[in-house]
């Protein structure tokens, strides 16, 4: 078996130096410990470093030197098609506050698009604002977010929303209160 244990930059390899290929589901690429058998029916182990998810076209190579290129499976998805500019931006929004991972692009036509794992809940949401649905197979590779941690991007983002929230309501709270009881004092002393 394949001991694949270092992850390698794009750049640093030429593909014709890919020796197999895997191709994963979303939910088996979020996992850095895995057994898994390559397109070329080789036994291969991930033991990789927790976090990042691994990419469509992404390189791993083994502690013996052969480079397995990453490909993302086809699976079942929707994607749903909306008009670009603020009807997209406001899918994305009502999607991702959803906390489901999504993946955004566009055609070569230039529709631009959401894809989601079905969902009747999402794909009801996504048709009242606008966007036309199309239940496929297609590879899943969504955003990673800005918190590249594989299982927990969506939970850390949240948080992070929340304390910013909160400490700006406390600002404005504070604020607002002090310049009720000064302007409050002030009228009472001319009176």
């Amino acid at each position: 078996m394949l001991q694949l244990t270092q992850r390698l930059n794009g750049s640093e390899q030429a593909p014709a130096e890919v020796f197999d290929t895997l191709t994963l589901p979303y939910e088996l690429r979020i996992r850095g410990r895995l057994k898994a058998t390559t397109d070329n029916n080789r036994e291969v182990g991930l033991f990789l470093d927790r976090g990042p998810v691994l990419r469509h076209g992404d390189l791993l190579q083994a502690d013996s030197g052969e480079i397995i290129q990453v490909l993302a499976a086809d699976e079942d998805v929707t994607t749903a098609y909306i008009e670009n500019g603020l009807p997209l931006a406001r899918l994305c929004y009502h999607l991702g506050n959803r906390h489901v991972s999504l993946a955004i692009g566009s055609d070569e036509d230039g529709l631009h698009w959401v894809r989601f794992p079905p969902d009747h809940v999402l794909e009801e949401l996504a048709e009242l604002l606008g966007a036309e649905l199309t239940h496929h197979k297609a590879p899943f590779d969504p955003e990673s977010g800005a918190y590249a941690q594989a299982g927990r991007e969506h939970a850390h983002s949240h948080s992070h929303g929340h304390g910013h929230h909160h400490s700006h309501g406390h600002g404005h709270g504070h604020g607002h209160h002090h310049s009720h009881d000064h302007s409050h004092h002030g009228g009472h002393h001319d009176h």
